[in-house]
């Protein structure tokens, strides 16, 4: 703040004028506050379209969002988001702030380059990230770094921006994540780039009315699809006939782990995702307390799904948490390897996993696992 004194005492502008913004940027009366306000506002308004800001002015805005409270760094940000010759320390600044101040920064300025959406997608928030996502015209380079990340709600901001680089390698690859990710299948379904083969994938695991969609824009055949599923899914359940000695289950790493997905029921923050993510870091203990926290399943029928001479009731219980059918398919192999596999899965013949709606899902995986213990 005393930098901009300093200067503002060297210009040929008022000094009283500057210093008394500096005053009200300090104040916490909200009669000053309102002041404060106004006279940005004025200083904004003022600058000509296309002239670079003065260096006094540069210091003053930047004492400003330095000093002021939230409510002032949000006028700032709203005044300046579209502004050419706003400071650019002031705008990276202002792009790292809260994400009600920092959204229409990120979403308009064109101070922000690249390097700058970047840096926002490794220190700021998950929101800041949406906002990254749905910035018009964002680059491919920043889109794939969106795609790396592969965070749902970032995903699926960027499947609906119309107006971003997507290459087709990058929409293949936000294909390939609606497999877990059910919000992503809407905004792709209706995505301008969407060429016919991406189409077929995606048809896979969708919806009736996203496949009506579908093909109103494509011709998809059913018959020779679902026989392409059915011949995957077979080849994978194929080699499920050997067995591997299951691997011990630590009973305080369980009780932690129990704890941690307490926590998180808790807070919300319990997700189909988490459960997947536990498989694919082998972690059976982790995924058992999971599933059965986020189903409201008991523990112990977990564990008698874990070892059934059948993948059904497994499946079930995942289907009825919100874990994609084809996701279940592609988790199986892990899970054998976490319990030694089915012991009767070859004589039971190739298992195949048929379409059932999540609420069917939890009310047959009760009733087998009810069958099952009576």
């Amino acid at each position: 703040m005393n930098a901009a004194v300093a200067l503002a005492a060297s210009s040929e502008g008022s000094h009283s004028e500057f210093s008394r913004l500096i005053a009200l940027a300090r104040s916490r009366s909200t009669d000053d506050r309102q002041r404060l306000l106004l006279a940005v506002a004025a200083l904004c308004d003022a600058n000509p379209p296309g002239v670079e800001l003065s260096p006094i002015l540069s210091e003053i805005f930047m004492a400003l969002a330095q000093q002021a409270e939230r409510e002032i760094r949000a006028v700032l940000a709203d005044r300046l988001a579209t502004a050419e010759w706003a400071p650019p320390a002031l705008i990276h600044m202002l792009a790292l702030d809260d994400i009600e101040i920092a959204r229409p920064i990120i979403a308009a300025s064109p101070l922000l380059k690249d390097e700058d959406l970047l840096r926002i997608l490794v220190e700021a928030t998950l929101e800041h990230h949406i906002e990254v996502a749905r910035r018009p015209h964002l680059s491919g380079r920043v889109a794939d770094a969106v795609i790396d990340q592969a965070e749902p709600a970032a995903l699926t901001a960027l499947a609906g921006n119309r107006t971003a680089e997507i290459s087709d390698e990058s929409l293949r690859r936000l294909v390939d994540h609606s497999r877990r990710v059910a919000g992503l299948r809407a905004p792709l379904v209706r995505h301008p780039r969407l060429n016919e083969q991406l189409a077929g994938q995606l048809y896979q695991w969708v919806g009736q009315a996203l496949r009506q969609s579908i093909g109103e824009r494509f011709r998809i055949d059913e018959t020779a699809l679902a026989q392409a599923v059915d011949s995957a899914v077979a080849s994978r359940t194929a080699t499920w006939g050997a067995q591997t000695s299951p691997k011990p289950v630590d009973p305080i790493q369980s009780e932690m782990e129990r704890r941690l997905v307490d926590k998180l029921k808790a807070a919300g923050q319990l997700r189909a995702g988490f459960v997947v993510r536990a498989v694919r870091e082998d972690r059976r203990s982790l995924f058992e307390h999971a599933l059965a926290a986020l189903g409201d399943f008991p523990l112990d029928q977990v564990r008698m799904a874990m070892t059934a001479d059948t993948p059904q009731p497994l499946y079930l219980a995942c289907v009825a948490v919100g874990i994609d059918r084809m996701v279940f398919v592609s988790m199986l192999d892990s899970l054998r390897k976490m319990t030694g596999g089915w012991t009767g899965e070859t004589a039971h013949g190739p298992w195949t996993p048929h379409a059932v709606s999540a609420a069917d899902a939890a009310r047959l995986f009760r009733r087998y696992e009810q069958r099952a213990g009576g």
